[in-house]
Order: structure tokens, then sequence, then C-alpha cells
């Protein structure tokens, strides 16, 4: 039977095969071939290794200096030292004049910066963090367990003037309770709505020193007046997205793998200078398996124990040293080889260059600053190096810091709206 004539590229390959994608073929050589991953949506994927994805980053940060410098340089050029405010309301809009406008932003921003930056950190319910704190640890939080919750409280005790209060909640303690599966309206400790949006959050209390085993708690996302009972900031990458994935995902493996290599690597270096010199004795094969193999136990003339008396009694008398100038005599048939130091790299440096750069891709970080090395680079490559990693902080600043920054500043000023704390505002709200 003739077979049918079939078009090919200049490569051999039939036509309508070429123009495909090559990502859904078996490549060249069938590398992929038995690269099948499952076709999921961000929650399948995330939810069920959530708990145990985001433990393993905690690790890594708590024990991993490269990990710990990752979230730093997060906090550092996201945040820095001072998180100002910046408020500038549409006054048009408010049916305010420009003069009056001005002077409500001005006692506004007075009024937030005695409150939020306050030395006894009036702004946290905990009385630990001020503003600026709150948003650097949300930044971290953010790096390394992929979103943060922060919950707005009324403390009624305060006699203060302003009483709206934040809670920080670890992302840890949100979670389906009893640690179950969940299911389509509960995720991961959220509740959802049929479109996807989240009704409300389930908490697991502080039990220290237990982990996981207290009493739940149902925040609603929003009270009967509106007012947000819970902020959840996370950067979604897909539809249905409910919670956050944390940076570390995609580098955690290296990470882990490069702590081994370099614990390691140390290892080897201190057995290697460990010795000076070695005393070896040559036994032919026949002596050498009378010594190991031993006589039976309780036997008196045990060939390794008398030996062994041999050469203790020899070197308590001959007074073995390298010190001075004596020449030890040895035990006959024993060599000193003197141990000389040893290179201990074997391209170790170049691997771990290799793996850092590739971590640091991952982390949205230059690999000198993940490093700390700049040994290799020119003024203007560090700068190049430098400008790419600034702009991936800036959309971190704007979608992250400053989302979280903006609803905190809201839950307060709607507040002292409705209260009638600002005198500039009297009549216009």
């Amino acid at each position: 039977m003739k077979r049918t004539p079939v078009l090919i590229d200049v490569n051999g390959v039939p036509l309508r095969e070429s123009l495909s994608y090559n990502g859904g073929g078996a490549g060249f050589g069938g590398q992929m071939a038995e690269w099948l991953p499952p076709a999921q949506s961000a929650d399948a994927a995330l939810l069920p290794a959530l708990r145990l994805g985001n433990a393993r980053a905690d690790d890594l940060v708590r024990n991993n200096g490269i990990a710990a410098n990752a979230v730093a340089l997060h906090k550092d050029h996201i945040v820095g030292h001072m998180f100002l405010i910046s408020y500038r309301p549409n006054w048009r809009w408010l049916g305010m004049r420009e003069t009056a406008a001005k002077s409500f932003v001005d006692e506004v921003e007075a009024a937030w910066s005695e409150y939020a930056e306050g030395m006894f950190g009036e702004i946290d319910v905990e009385g630990k963090r001020t503003f600026t704190e709150f948003i650097r640890e949300g930044v971290g939080v953010h790096a390394f367990n992929g979103e943060i919750f922060v919950q707005p409280v009324w403390d009624t005790e305060t006699t203060q003037l302003f009483r709206t209060r934040f809670k920080a909640v670890s992302p840890k303690r949100v979670d389906t309770p009893g640690r179950g599966i969940g299911n389509r309206f509960l995720r991961a400790g959220v509740e959802v709505d049929r479109y996807g949006r989240a009704v409300a959050y389930h908490i697991c209390e502080d039990d220290f020193p237990r982990s996981g085993s207290g009493r739940w708690e149902r925040i609603p996302r929003e009270l009967p007046t509106g007012r947000p009972a819970m902020l959840h900031i996370f950067e979604p990458v897909e539809d249905g997205q409910t919670r956050g994935a944390n940076q570390f995902y995609s580098v955690m493996e290296r990470l882990k793998m490069l702590d081994s290599l370099q614990a390691t690597q140390l290892q080897s270096a201190i057995v290697k200078a460990m010795y000076a010199a070695t005393i070896e004795s040559e036994l032919d094969t026949e002596k050498a398996f009378e010594y190991i193999a031993g006589a039976p136990q309780g036997q008196k003339d045990n060939p390794l124990i008398n030996i062994l008396e041999k050469f203790s009694s020899w070197y308590d008398t001959n007074h073995v040293t390298l010190g001075g100038v004596k020449i030890p005599h040895l035990f006959p048939g024993d060599d000193l080889k003197l141990q000389t130091a040893q290179d201990s790299d074997n391209g170790f440096s170049a691997l771990e260059q290799a793996l850092l750069r590739y971590i640091a891709a991952g982390l949205g970080v230059s690999y000198e600053q993940l490093s700390r090395d700049y040994s290799k680079v020119s003024y203007s490559s560090a700068r190049a190096s430098a400008n790419e990693s600034w702009r991936y902080f800036m959309g971190r600043r704007k979608f992250i810091a400053a989302r979280l920054a903006t609803q905190m500043f809201s839950c307060w000023l709607e507040r002292g709206t409705s209260s009638g704390d600002y005198s500039s505002a009297t009549g216009t709200f």
C-alpha cells in the first residue's frame, strides 16, 4: 500500500507538526516525554502543601543566612526606616474648598504622625510596633509566607483620643478548623462566596507552647457597618486564588541543598586541617587480618591486644614529638608523614555562585545584594543590577506595602471623621 505523501520542513519534521507548540510534545530526543504535570488551578496546586511550604520557608529564614538576607533586603528597599503618609484627597469630589482641604490634610497628617509613630506603639494592640514596623513586618512576612493578615480592633479600655488599634495575625494561624481539607466555600481557613470573594476568616488562637490545638474563631471580612474586620494582603497570580504563595517556593530546594553543600565543604576543610602529621604502619596482609580478626573473647594471647600493648609501651618510652630539634625514633615499620595544606575549593566557589545567582533571580534581588559579593563587578554593572532590583522593589512597594498602609490609614481615618475628631472637617462630612 502506498504511503500518503507528507510535506516536511527543512529539519524533516512534518509541516503540520512543526507549526505546533513544542511544549506539548516529547521534545528533541524525548527529554519531555515523562514530564506530565497536571493542569491545576492556583488553589489546587498551592493549598494542599501550603502549611508545609510555609513551615519550610520559616525554617530557612530562621536558620539560613542567605534567606534571612533576602527578607532583610525586601524590608530595607521596599519600606526603609520610615514609611510616611502622603494624603491627597480629591477635594473637588468631596465638595470642599481648596483652602479647607489643605487645612484638613495638614491636620490629618499631623494627627496620624503622632498616632502611628508613637514611641510606645499606640497603634498596636500589643503595644510593640509603630506603623513603620507594621509595614516592615508585613513586607517580610509576605516574602516568606506570601500574604499579610492584620485585624483592626476597637480598644475600649484606652483613654487616648484615637481608639483604633491593629493586631498582626500570623498566616499560620489562618486555617480550616481542625486543620481539615475544607471544601469549595472554605479554603485553607478562608470562607468565600460563589464569586470567590472572601467572606470570613477562621483564626486559631495562640496556644503556646502547643501548635494548632487551640480554639478557633470566625472573623468576618467586614462588620455589618461596612468597616473592615480583617485586612488580607497578597498578590494573586491567577483567577480564584484564595491564599498567597511565598517567594521561596521556586528556590526552596536550591537553598536547602546549598546549605548542606556549604556545611559539607566546611566540614571537609576542617578535617583536612585537623591533623598536622600521621604515623603510618606497614604490615603485611596476613598480619593485618590477624590483628583485625583478633582471637576469641577471653583468650589472653589476642594478637590485636598484644600489638597495641607493644605500640603503647614503645611510645610511652620514646616520646614521639614534632617540636624542638629532636628527631623522633619511631616504632620499627612506622612512617611519619607531615600533612601539607591543600586547596579545598575544587570548583566549589563557581558552583556556589551559580546557585546564588539562581536563588537571587527567584527572589527578585540581584546576586551582588544577596551574596554581598561585589568583588567581580564594575560600578556600571553594579548600577545596572541595582536598577533591575529597584523596579521590582517599586512594584512590591505599590501593591504590597502601600496597599496595606492605605487600608490601615483608611480604617483610622474613617473612625476619626465619623467621631468628629478633626475640627477642619466639621460640617464637611
